[in-house]
């Protein structure tokens, strides 16, 4: 999968180092990935919630973060739209970022 905005992830990483392990793994996951739809995903990560408009939630590093992404899979585009604490998670409406 191509996966946009790299930026994120480093950012993150730097603001969270405990994160560091887990979003790499993500990553390296995703990339390497050619998902065609949801049940393809859960084969990679065990289960990934779908939230709408074309929305993903990955729970990280046992659900101490969230990230969530935009899958195009027609495309086989990712964009990471939020990374972030499960705190900073329940304040996000997944669906409109």
């Amino acid at each position: 999968m191509v996966i946009l905005s790299w930026n994120k992830i480093a950012d993150f990483c730097d603001r969270f180092p405990k994160a560091s392990e887990a979003l790499l793994r993500w990553y390296l996951i995703t990339y390497e990935a050619n998902w065609k739809n949801v049940h393809e995903i859960n084969q990679d990560f065990g289960y990934v919630d779908p939230v709408g408009n074309d929305r993903f939630v990955f729970n990280l590093n046992g659900n101490n973060y969230r990230l969530v992404a935009m899958i195009h899979f027609n495309t086989r585009t990712v964009y990471i739209r939020f990374i972030g604490t499960h705190d900073e998670y329940d304040k996000i409406n997944c669906s409109t970022i």
